[in-house]
């Protein structure tokens, strides 16, 4: 028996093979372009050609030294009080008291009365000056014709500061209905009056111990 003839391919087989070449060659075509414009190697070089960070180098150890203890304060000395002392009651030597009339003549209107104190002294000082401690006296010549303390009702004490060199005077007239004033005679509506007729009259007023040292002279119709 002789030898098979050699079996041949089919045209299809063929076809497939030479697609498979072309295809291959393509991808090694791709390949080269690609390494050509990427040029991945670059990089690599880069990296290899930096230089390595230096070491940090270690901060160094710093012994910390004790503080010395904050000195203590000295405490500041207290200052000494600056508020003016308490005033004193005032020396009558220093008190100035004056009797005031408002007023020279009068017909038929009652007579109005006040006083006027100065304190004359270098310092404030203290005084009652309550109607418990004034006390306001008319007289005609030797006759004694009137006294507030007669008939005086509810006396009262009110005790001011007087400032050096300051003057006060009564903050309300006191009023003598011009008729004579004795302690026996209070309720009486039938009092003596005193005459007119341009008598003369004169007033004087004292307060605590403190009298004025003149009077003042005024008229009735």
């Amino acid at each position: 028996m002789g030898s098979e003839p050699r079996r041949r391919h089919s045209p299809a087989v063929y076809r497939r093979r030479r697609i498979a070449v072309l295809l291959l060659a393509l991808l090694v075509t791709a390949g080269i372009v690609w390494l050509v414009i990427a040029q991945p190697w670059r990089g690599l070089a880069e990296m290899l050609a930096q230089p390595e960070p230096a070491q940090t180098a270690a901060a160094p150890v710093v012994t910390p030294v004790p503080s010395s203890p904050a000195p203590t304060p000295t405490p500041s000395p207290t200052p000494s009080s600056t508020e003016p002392p308490t005033p004193q009651p005032c020396d009558p030597e220093v008190i100035d008291l004056e009797p005031v009339v408002y007023g020279e003549i009068f017909e038929t209107k009652p007579v109005q009365l006040g006083m006027r104190l100065t304190n004359t002294g270098p310092v404030p000082c203290t005084m009652d000056v309550g109607t418990s401690k004034q006390e306001f006296v008319i007289t005609s010549g030797s006759d004694r014709w009137w006294r507030s303390t007669d008939c005086q009702s509810e006396p009262s004490d009110m005790v001011v500061t007087l400032a050096a060199g300051q003057t006060v005077e009564s903050a309300e007239p006191l009023v003598w209905d011009r008729t004579r004033s004795d302690v026996g005679t209070c309720a009486s509506e039938n009092r003596p009056r005193a005459p007119g007729g341009d008598a003369s009259y004169r007033l004087t007023v004292r307060i605590g111990d403190i009298k004025s040292d003149g009077d003042v002279r005024f008229f009735l119709r």
